[in-house]
């Protein structure tokens, strides 16, 4: 209370309600905009947000999702693929189905058509069934031999020694050395008065062919074996190297002697590398031509016959192009059937190692 001007009549004072100095911030922003809303012909009600339009699509993305854009990135090898590969198989399945000889040859498209008949003539013979055996045994053969003599090559160049990449050089040469050099090396080595019956008699061994008859199957198997087993020892150096050096320091820690070591530590570690080795080394030896065409040459002896040489025999020298061809389809699916069994044993020890992981989850 005051007192007026005439001195006495008190004039009250009026004072905002408490409630309104405790109004919130918020409360007076929201009346302002309330206020800002209204227009000249009255209160209006208060714009309405808008909502979020979808982003929309670019140019370059459209018509092409994420799951199609790995494909676009196949295209290339896919194409040159089908060009290399699929195309020849193509057209040498179609060979195979027609009787295509040197009278048919010029015009080989409107050759007659034989269909599955040169297949079964090629069963029938019994030079496909011959040439098959000895492909797989000499194949396998060399193969068993070549893995020990790889492993051991690996072990022994593992650890650092003077002169060790000279020896790691030394051991690659029989395998970048052409099949056609070590051929004619080999053929003549082996020849009647050659350098190997030389040594072998003084060691006491008689003398005898090796180039033909029952000696000449030991004589490729000789041959194969020198100029394959680099293959498993690079392999298995890399499986080698692979291996974690804490797991040999952990092994010699334990006291563990070197079979213990060899057969706990290293050679679990050596399955994927030796395994890929094996089924590489038996199919080059399937399908190895050059070597038994230079060792022997055409025609070869029986007991060495395989399946390339016999291949090339009925094409290029019976003129029987479809069959041959035939012999080939065979031989694919020869292949096929190792080569198989390993993607199938690869893709189940890829799946347990995932289950594996995820368990660990």
């Amino acid at each position: 209370m005051t007192t007026g001007a005439g001195g006495n009549t008190p004039v009250p004072v009026s004072r905002r309600p408490e409630t309104a100095a405790a109004e919130p911030v918020g409360a007076a922003q929201g009346k302002r905009s309330t206020a800002g809303d209204a227009v000249a012909g009255g209160l209006t009600t208060p714009a309405a947000v808008p909502e979020a339009q979808p982003a929309r699509k670019s140019k370059r993305g459209r018509g092409v999702t994420r799951r199609q854009r790995p494909l676009w990135m196949l295209a290339p090898g896919g194409t040159l693929m089908t060009i290399v590969i699929v195309v020849p198989l193509a057209v040498a399945l179609y060979i195979s189905l027609l009787d295509l000889d040197q009278y048919t040859f010029r015009e080989w498209t409107s050759a007659p058509f034989k269909g599955f008949a040169n297949y079964l003539e090629a069963v029938r013979s019994a030079d496909l069934v011959h040439s098959i055996v000895i492909s797989v045994s000499y194949a396998l053969l060399v193969t068993v031999i070549t893995l020990p003599i790889g492993v051991a090559a690996a072990l022994a160049t593992q650890n650092a020694f003077a002169g060790r990449g000279l020896v790691r050089s030394v051991f690659l040469v029989p395998y970048v050395l052409p099949a056609f050099v070590t051929g004619t090396v080999w053929h003549i080595i082996l020849q009647p008065g050659g350098v190997g019956n030389l040594l072998l008699g003084h060691l006491g061994v008689p003398n005898g062919l090796w180039l033909n008859g029952p000696r000449s199957f030991w004589a490729l198997v000789i041959v194969q074996t020198w100029a394959s087993w680099p293959l498993i020892y690079l392999l298995t150096l890399a499986g080698l190297q692979s291996i974690d050096v804490t797991m040999h320091e952990a092994a010699a820690l334990d006291g563990a002697g070197w079979w213990a070591k060899l057969r706990y530590v290293i050679l679990p570690h050596l399955g994927g590398p030796i395994s890929l080795g094996l089924l590489i080394s038996f199919l080059h030896n399937v399908n190895n031509f050059t070597l038994p065409y230079v060792l022997f040459g055409v025609p070869s002896p029986h007991d060495v016959e395989v399946l390339p040489v016999l291949t090339y025999v009925e094409s290029f020298q019976n003129f029987r192009f479809g069959l041959a061809a035939a012999m080939a389809v065979w031989s694919l699916a020869l292949i096929a059937i190792p080569l198989a069994v390993y993607l199938r044993v690869v893709r189940l020890d890829v799946g347990s190692d995932e289950s594996q992981r995820r368990a660990r989850r």
